[in-house]
């Protein structure tokens, strides 16, 4: 019984660290930027055809030729694993801590307490 429940663990761990997988905008195909969160087709379409023109040199770059992509949208993105020439977006916050998370639990407790 535990060893089930060590191997079903241990499968999940390894499948969400697949699902942060970090997608390069200058080598990724039309799947992998649909595959992150937040990127549509309509969206994986025009980063490919923008850089079909030239590589992206930097987030401001593809900010800049992307239409609909300000920087609520990149911080967004790049949390979900976008990266530009292997960089995340500046700025962008850390992804948040899982529910049962209980050291991340304890300063909200004591912001409320206060």
């Amino acid at each position: 019984m535990i060893k089930k429940l060590m191997l079903a663990v241990a499968a999940l761990v390894a499948s969400t660290s697949f699902a942060f997988a970090q997608v390069d905008v200058n080598k990724a195909d039309a799947a992998a930027l649909d595959g992150v969160k937040g990127v549509g087709p309509s969206m994986s379409k025009a980063i490919l055809d923008e850089r079909a023109k030239g590589e992206f040199k930097d987030w401001s770059d593809l900010q800049g030729r992307v239409k609909g992509m300000g920087d609520k949208k990149a911080a967004k993105l790049s949390e979900a694993g976008l990266v530009v020439n292997g960089k995340a977006k500046e700025g962008a916050a850390a992804k948040p801590a899982a529910k049962g998370d209980k050291a991340a639990a304890k300063p909200a407790e004591a912001k409320a307490a206060s």
